[in-house]
């Protein structure tokens, strides 16, 4: 079992995000080079990948849920296919405001884009298209839509609709709730941009100000720089990537199609490929085009170390979020009582405390919690122990 991180595959149409959905997640979602062809958000089952603590102790574990191969845990996490955003979705346009509202069921990112600049910002099929324009659109996009949140609070707040003592960071905290923020980050955010606390001195790009600023703090985003087996993306790859304008960002890069093929074609037994992986080995019975075509994806991997799919979720939940992988120990160093061997994996917040993660566990053994064992040193832990990346705890409790 984890804790349910949920990753937003968002972008224009046509760019390759369902096909980035299906070779993540393996799941049948119609694919086709035209607008809306998602409708409702998918919600599909991908995998991150954590080295397994199993083999440090001599054993083999048994996972509950997600798999291991070859001591690499592959840990689900849920993968979240928004409909295509177009220029105006805050407006309405296209499907807009339905797909903006399911990103708020998203704790991060990952903007698919073509890089190969062959889809126009309407998805629509052209040449040249710079996809710079698509990250700038889609970061404009959002924070139009965090603004119109953010007015209807300093209109509310204006209005004496609030009591006087209600702060305006209060009134903001409450409005933009939806996007899982608080009055302590709000405050914060608004001494970062050092604009004061009353909003009747905000001018209009201040504001928009402190709704980018928001906008990037509860929706933190990688780009997955997609299709990036032509040279036309390798191109603007190289382009993009040495402009310090975009520093700021994380991109990394990626092809779906290679990943899909390799996918499939391991299904099939034609080759043993591990998602992830550098390379692949052919297995079974292939007619020239078919070798041809997964020499082409070889070539791709050996250039960029991997097809960039398990990269770009990885880099959303690891180092973005910051998220940390934790295993439950049992009272015989890793086994619980029925035997099974390492059987959970568990994703949590960045800086949570072994008392934090008893509560992960269940809110029962949080509220009865004594200590912590670290079943690496047999050491005792304190409530208040920072956990670390792939510890081993068992949680001493009095239920």
């Amino acid at each position: 079992m984890s804790t349910s991180y949920r990753i937003g595959l968002v972008g224009k149409p046509s760019v390759g995000k369902s096909s980035f959905f299906n070779a993540a997640t393996m799941n049948d979602v119609p694919e086709g080079a035209y607008p809306f062809t998602t409708i409702d958000p998918s919600v599909g089952e991908a995998y991150v990948r954590v080295d397994c603590a199993a083999p440090e102790f001599d054993e083999e574990c048994t996972p509950n849920v997600g798999y291991c191969d070859h001591g690499t845990r592959f840990v689900p996490t849920k993968l979240v296919d928004v409909a295509g955003l177009i220029p105006g979705a805050h407006e309405g346009a296209g499907l807009g405001n339905q797909f903006l509202s399911d990103l708020n069921e998203t704790d991060v990112l990952v903007h698919v884009v073509d890089f190969s600049g062959q889809t126009d910002l309407e998805g629509e099929p052209t040449e040249d298209h710079d996809p710079r324009k698509d990250i700038a659109f889609l970061e404009e996009e959002l924070d139009q839509w965090y603004l119109d949140v953010l007015e209807k609070g300093i209109n509310r707040y204006e209005s004496g609709y609030t009591t006087e003592e209600d702060a305006i960071e209060e009134e903001l905290a409450e409005q933009m709730s939806a996007f899982k923020t608080n009055e302590d980050e709000i405050k914060r955010l608004i001494r970062r941009i050092d604009v004061g606390f009353d909003p009747a001195e905000w001018d209009d790009e201040d504001k928009l100000e402190l709704a980018r600023e928001i906008r990037t703090e509860t929706k933190p985003m990688v780009i997955a720089a997609n299709k990036m087996d032509t040279p036309e993306a390798q191109e603007n790859y190289e382009e993009i990537t040495n402009d310090p304008e975009y520093d700021h960002l994380t991109i990394v890069p990626c092809s779906a199609h290679a990943e899909k093929a390799l996918k499939s074609a391991d299904k099939a037994d034609v080759v043993d490929y591990r998602p992830g992986d550098a390379d692949f080995e052919i297995t079974g019975d292939i007619s020239g085009d078919q070798e041809q075509g997964l020499e082409q994806i070889r070539d791709f991997l050996s250039e960029y170390g991997a097809t960039g799919v398990q990269a770009a979720l990885e880099t959303a939940l690891f180092d973005v979020l910051g998220v940390v992988p934790v295993f439950p120990g049992g009272a015989n160093g890793l086994g619980n009582e029925r035997g099974e061997v390492l059987p959970d994996c568990y994703l949590i917040p960045p800086n949570s405390t072994a008392e934090d993660f008893a509560y992960s566990l269940h809110s029962d053994i949080g509220d009865g919690f004594l200590h912590a064992i670290d079943c690496r040193t047999n050491r005792q832990l304190g409530k208040d122990y920072e956990v670390e990346s792939r510890d081993v705890i068992e949680v001493i409790t009095t239920n």
